[in-house]
């Protein structure tokens, strides 16, 4: 049976734990080639391993989103491998969350770094193959947070400045054939909200039930919510979706 992705190939920043796997994973699920870049060279190996052993063609490289000749070498060399780049999915991301007094030049940088910065690097190297194809797609993972989150005044602002990353770029690229969106998860359980956990003292568990308490579906998210709505945009069907910001967090964001 053909699947949604046949003959694309996605590119995931970020793909090797958590959010980022959870995306990887459905691509490659639906026929897709991936390739994934990460700076944990461990996970990685881990994840290129699995998706290996299930007959998963992918292609992986250890490269930091900052550093924009990493990011454009190692698209330089999957689109060598697989000979087109089609989905581009802004995964990585770090969290140094601190109130504001607290808050330090290195937490602010960083976040801003890794989740700004490596986007724009990510898209200028994607956008060179995709307005080449007249296609594209480009994913960024924004946040709920971005509406505003005590203690986290730097990853908000700068999960905000990816929603208009997003709208800038669809305006700009849309005339290309490339579609470009934004996903804003709401709580998921992944690594990085189990650092919360540990950062603010309590249990995973009663971090998830204090969280589950306020949202209105009534259970926490998983990768996989998140991969779900990566692939509508990323769907070839999806052409007249551009420029939006889903949020998913089991319940209305303003």
């Amino acid at each position: 049976m053909a699947g949604r992705f046949d003959n694309q190939v996605a590119f995931v920043t970020g793909g090797s734990r958590g959010i980022g796997k959870g995306i990887v994973e459905r691509f490659a699920d639906e026929g897709a080639r991936v390739a994934i870049i990460d700076v944990n060279e461990e996970a990685l190996s881990e994840t290129k391993h699995e998706l290996e052993g299930k007959g998963v063609e992918v292609f992986t490289q250890v490269a930091n989103v900052i550093e924009f000749d990493e990011v454009k070498a190692a698209m330089a060399e999957a689109h060598e491998r697989f000979g087109s780049i089609d989905i581009l999915v802004n995964n990585a991301g770090v969290i140094r969350d601190n109130m504001l007094f607290k808050m330090t030049d290195s937490d602010w940088e960083t976040v801003m770094d890794v989740h700004l910065k490596g986007s724009f690097n990510a898209a200028r190297a994607a956008q060179t193959y995709m307005v080449e194809n007249k296609y594209g797609r480009i994913i960024n993972i924004s946040s709920t947070s971005a509406l505003g989150n005590r203690g986290q005044a730097n990853y908000a602002t700068a999960k905000a400045g990816l929603q208009g990353f997003t709208k800038t770029l669809a305006i700009e690229l849309g005339k290309f054939g490339i579609t470009v969106n934004a996903v804003a998860p709401g709580f998921i359980e992944t690594e990085m909200t189990k650092e919360t956990a540990a950062r603010i003292g309590i249990s995973f568990e009663d971090l998830v039930k204090a969280s589950v308490d306020k949202i209105p579906a009534g259970r926490s998210g998983k990768p996989e919510d998140i991969a779900n709505a990566v692939a509508f945009y990323a769907d070839e069907r999806s052409s007249f979706v551009n420029g939006q910001v889903l949020y998913v967090a089991g319940g209305p964001k303003d």
